[in-house]
């Protein structure tokens, strides 16, 4: 009896999901509190505190907002709401038409041309 030790759901992605969103969250904390508060007292509670704020709104935006207004779309609305829209329909060109020729243009000077720029 072999079994398997990789769990049947892969978590890979999403820890790469989570940590990248750490990593957007912490250097977003630390331009905020570096700029609102450069390195002064309680420097590094306020640098969790704005991590904290940071990570948690990221999070839920796109580990969960996101993800479930897809399977909605998909699943409430049918598959036809969430395929891409149509390509647009392209009409055939007229035939092209003989060329015609063109009288040339005559060269025209004016009559006084110290008066005109």
């Amino acid at each position: 009896m072999n079994r398997s030790t990789a769990p049947p759901v892969s978590y890979l992605p999403l820890l790469r999901r989570v940590a990248l969103l750490a990593g957007i969250s912490l250097l977003l904390a630390l331009l905020l509190t570096a700029y609102l508060y450069d390195t002064q007292d309680h420097f590094f509670s306020r640098l969790f505190g704005a991590f904290f704020v940071f990570f948690w709104l990221l999070a839920v935006t796109f580990l969960g907002a996101v993800p479930f207004v897809s399977w909605a779309a998909a699943n409430w609305f049918g598959a036809t709401w969430s395929d891409a829209a149509p390509a647009p329909v392209r009409r055939k060109r007229p035939p092209a038409s003989p060329a015609v020729p063109r009288k040339p243009t005559r060269a025209t000077t004016r009559l006084n041309s110290t008066q005109h720029p």
